[in-house]
């Protein structure tokens, strides 16, 4: 019955002694084992057994960290103090120089950044430290990664949160953003009355020019018309004055070729030819006809007479 005690005790201390050995390393996480206080090696994620009380494993986190950086008095070049904060983000590389280089990585990285504010911050002038925060990041960024190397450390990114400058600077930067605003707002408006006044003279440039090019246009569409009306009327008077003439000449033709004929007795031609004659010697014929049979003309005219006497005596009759 003792003898079982004391195997159930070994067996019991044995497994505590195996399972104090068994230690399990997570996905994020890096193993660093050490055999008597002695480094010996770094080891991956899974299941891992050492040796109890001759052998330690220490897990360490890879995982991407966050140090907020407290709020701090930072003096500019412009002797102007404000309070600065920021937030550092950094992920470890080496976790052997992590832990045995640095002894408290989170205060290390917190003073590293305090102090490196301060000289960043204090080469400005206010209005530039506020309007150049990217610069700011950039800057710490490139200082703090540089010193944290040899950690075992790599700076992500910093970011300044916020930049606080005393009260009374508070309000004279409202009141000269105040009077900024209202300068913009009445250059603005100089600016809007004076475009409008442009396009409005431009406006009535245009209605001018417009209005005129109207006028003369209808001025020479009237002209025009004007001078069609009067060589229609022209071509017209002159036609009509071809024919007059035409009928005329044609008229004394036949007279005079009826008189050439030697028939005078045609007493209608006679009186036609009577008739042009007037015609000819009212003072406004350009033409002067001239009969080559003087002897045939004065049987004509004897012939009319004759004829026109000749109602007189039958009447008398």
């Amino acid at each position: 019955m003792g003898l079982v005690v004391v195997l159930a005790v070994i067996g019991v201390l044995l497994f505590a002694y195996v399972a104090a050995g068994v230690r399990i390393i997570r996905p994020y996480q890096r193993g660093i084992v050490e055999m008597l206080g002695k480094y010996q090696q770094t080891v991956d994620p899974g299941l891992r057994i050492i040796i109890p009380f001759v052998q330690t494993i220490r897990a360490v986190d890879m995982r991407e960290q966050v140090v907020d950086v407290p709020p701090q008095e930072v003096i500019t070049s412009d002797n102007v103090a404000v309070s600065v904060d920021a937030v550092i983000y950094y992920e470890p590389t080496d976790p052997q120089r992590l832990v045995y280089n640095v002894a408290n990585f989170i205060l290390a990285v917190t003073k590293l950044a305090q102090t490196n504010l301060r000289n960043v911050i204090g080469d400005l002038q206010l209005d530039e430290s506020l309007t150049s925060r990217d610069k700011i990041n950039i800057a710490l960024r490139e200082i703090l990664d540089d010193a944290t190397d040899k950690w075992g450390v790599r700076v992500v990114r910093v970011e300044i949160q916020r930049i606080d400058p005393p009260p009374d600077v508070m309000s004279a930067m409202h009141e000269q953003m105040k009077a900024e605003r209202t300068r913009r707002a009445v250059v603005t408006e100089a600016e809007g009355a004076r475009t409008a006044s442009i396009t409005t003279a431009e406006g009535e440039k245009a209605s001018a020019i417009l209005q005129a090019e109207g006028i003369k246009a209808r001025s020479i569409l009237e002209a025009e018309g004007r001078a069609e009306a009067v060589r229609t009327f022209a071509e017209a008077e002159k036609f009509r004055q071809q024919a007059v003439a035409e009928g005329e000449a044609d008229a004394i033709r036949s007279v005079y070729q009826a008189i050439h004929d030697g028939n005078p007795s045609n007493d209608l031609l006679a009186i036609k030819y009577l008739e042009a004659l007037q015609k000819l010697g009212d003072g406004q014929a350009t033409k002067i006809i001239v009969p080559t049979e003087l002897s045939g003309v004065a049987g004509a005219l004897a012939g009319v007479s004759e004829l026109l006497d000749r109602p007189a005596s039958n009447g008398s009759a």
